[in-house]
């Protein structure tokens, strides 16, 4: 199946923080995403595994509040119950999660839906699927995902950009020392979590985030 043309004029996956309560400590994750948009950020994932859905869906009503006025999607990590329940842009999913085309039927044709790849034979085989992008993960080991061993690293990632055809999503680990290596290597969008949600100052980290990807694609024009 060729790609299909992303149809919201919002979906930029440039900077895409994807939330950890637990790494904001004491601050609410109102004020880190709000800070993170106001430095940056271009798109923002709910992922909040232990969260019993009630809670889940009014955590992420009232981010979508918050995020609808900037024009930043909000993304649900693997629940499309949720996503659906409280008008979300889209869906994250990952291997073991719902299948891509059942997703796609109950979301619609606009809905934005991303799909992780942890290995080149996930990549082929999601090649096919109507997903808007690829999560790429992890680049580097990361201890927000310890259960995926294996990182691409930047010439794993490279490889996977030689085979690709739709934007890739890069996370584990990245943070502005080693952006712009990553988008160098053929990454789209960076997802970060620890960078911006247990940063002192998440308006500055995703402000240097944000002038790391300029420079990189600076470079590669």
């Amino acid at each position: 199946m060729p790609p299909r043309p992303v149809s919201r004029p919002d979906f930029n996956p440039s900077l895409y923080l994807v939330t950890d309560q637990r790494l904001c400590g004491e601050r609410s994750i109102f004020d880190v995403v709000g800070l993170a948009v106001r430095g940056g950020v271009t798109m923002v994932q709910l992922r909040e595994k232990r969260m019993n859905m009630r809670s889940l869906v009014d955590l992420a009503r009232a981010l979508k509040g918050l995020l609808t006025p900037f024009g930043v999607p909000l993304i649900i990590n693997d629940r499309v119950d949720a996503a659906l329940a409280v008008g979300a842009d889209g869906v994250h999913l990952g291997q073991s999660d719902m299948p891509a085309e059942l997703a796609r039927h109950l979301l619609g044709p606009d809905a934005i839906l991303g799909l992780s790849v942890e290995r080149l034979e996930h990549l082929r085989e999601a090649e096919r699927l109507d997903v808007d992008y690829f999560g790429v993960s992890p680049i580097f080991p990361t201890d927000t995902k310890p259960e995926l061993d294996n990182a691409w690293g930047l010439s794993g990632l490279e490889a996977v950009r030689r085979i690709a055809t739709k934007p890739l999503v890069a996370i584990g680990g990245i943070n502005a020392e080693n952006a712009e290596a990553v988008v160098r290597a053929g990454a789209d969008g960076l997802a970060v979590v620890s960078a911006i949600c247990a940063a002192s100052d998440p308006l500055r980290a995703a402000e240097e985030l944000t002038t790391a990807l300029r420079r990189a694609r600076n470079i590669l024009q």
